[in-house]
């Protein structure tokens, strides 16, 4: 037996820190923290209020026998510590090696493709659970997608071939780690073009499986299925490739021709909606210097007044199917950190499964959902 169910690999940083606090307040018997300074792991802890007992390890991304010494101490690591093509190669090869499951918030598809590659035949040997993207990226959105799916299957006997995610309301920003992700796979990119072909391939997390061409939600347009403008969404290029990956694991469990996109519903009617979607897509959230840095984030009044209201839509088969996600927290923070720890807790609890490196949808599923409703604040409703 080891000695921790969870560690927090980055718990000094903005959104370990949430996790800490979240993991706390659950009362998780079996936890520590984790990180590279020891005088700034005894900060947070006791700014968060934690026993002076909770155990501190130090780790460091630039010290894989620590990484690998961490992994053989606990069955699960939460991961905040990001840009994960900088810092987290070698704590997915240690927990692959070791047979530990790994939860993360990482949007970065070429380094996860890269990941899948190295490591899976790895920790389908060893059992290690190995999870990406437990965060808003891409939880509500992986998620969303089963439960429709679930429910055409129940209603019609077959899933919807046609699927369309519609953020339509959102409020709370994107957290630090995010842009700063971004910026380094743009940089990645710039030094290796061949990473441009996974970055916009929608099956570039699916290996070996092609299926039909994927709309590019590349600019704006009315969809008259809702009957409003919409516009391309910012973090469209990783949720979708993990809705493909998902349907990949589950053995097209969405059937092979499953189409999918996201887009944002512009707020307005007619011209008005136009010139929205227009605006909205000559936005970049993440391009400016004037969002929080990695280690900074939003005041806890403004996390707990954020939220979220995802539409989904399936088409083709026979009525229209909707479902609809909602979060009580703002995404890139306060419902962030709640569904990474909860993933975790998951993992812990509910769910055994083979190893290798999965989706929280295929591996957790309908388990992950109910946690997140009875505990985390989302709501996923279908019909």
């Amino acid at each position: 037996m080891r000695d921790f169910d969870i560690i927090v690999y980055g718990a000094t940083g903005f959104t370990g820190r949430l996790v800490a606090e979240y993991l706390l307040a659950t009362a998780t018997p079996r936890w520590a923290m984790a990180g590279r300074s020891l005088t700034k792991l005894q900060e947070v802890r006791d700014a968060i209020g934690a026993p002076g007992d909770t155990p501190l390890i130090v780790a460091d991304s630039d010290d894989a026998a620590s990484l690998r010494a961490l992994c053989q101490r606990t069955s699960v690591v939460i991961s905040t510590v990001g840009p994960y093509q900088l810092y987290g190669s070698d704590l997915v090869a240690a927990c692959a090696e070791t047979g530990t499951a790994y939860v993360d918030l990482c949007g970065e598809p070429a380094w996860m493709r890269q990941m899948i590659d190295a490591h899976h035949e790895t920790a389908r040997r060893s059992g290690a659970r190995i999870v990406f993207s437990c965060g808003f990226d891409s939880i509500p959105f992986d998620l969303g997608v089963l439960t429709l799916q679930d429910a055409a299957r129940a209603k019609y006997g077959r899933p919807a071939p046609r699927v369309k995610c519609r953020v339509r309301k959102m409020q709370g920003g994107f957290s630090g780690g995010t842009a700063a992700s971004l910026k380094a796979t743009l940089a990645a990119a710039a030094r290796d073009p061949s990473l441009l072909g996974l970055l916009v391939d929608p099956f570039a997390l699916a290996p070996g499986f092609q299926g039909p061409s994927q709309p590019k939600g590349l600019l704006p347009e009315y969809d008259s299925t809702i009957q409003a403008w919409v516009a391309p969404f910012i973090m469209a290029p990783i949720n979708t490739k993990n809705v493909h990956r998902t349907n990949f694991l589950l053995g097209q469990h969405y059937g092979a021709d499953f189409v999918y996109d996201e887009m944002m519903v512009a707020p307005g009617l007619g011209e008005m909606g136009k010139a929205a979607a227009e605006a909205i897509a000559r936005m970049n959230p993440l391009a400016s210097d004037k969002g929080p840095k990695p280690g900074e984030g939003p005041s806890e009044e403004e996390r707990e007044n954020g939220f979220y209201d995802l539409l989904f839509v399936g088409e083709g088969v026979g009525e229209r199917i909707d479902a609809v996600v909602t979060g009580d927290r703002d995404p890139g923070y306060g419902s962030t950190s709640r569904m990474i720890s909860e993933a975790a807790l998951c993992l812990v609890h509910d769910v055994a499964g083979d190893g290798g490196i999965w989706t929280p949808g295929a591996l957790m599923g309908d388990a992950l959902r109910t946690r997140l409703v009875e505990r985390a604040g989302l709501t996923f409703t279908a019909g």
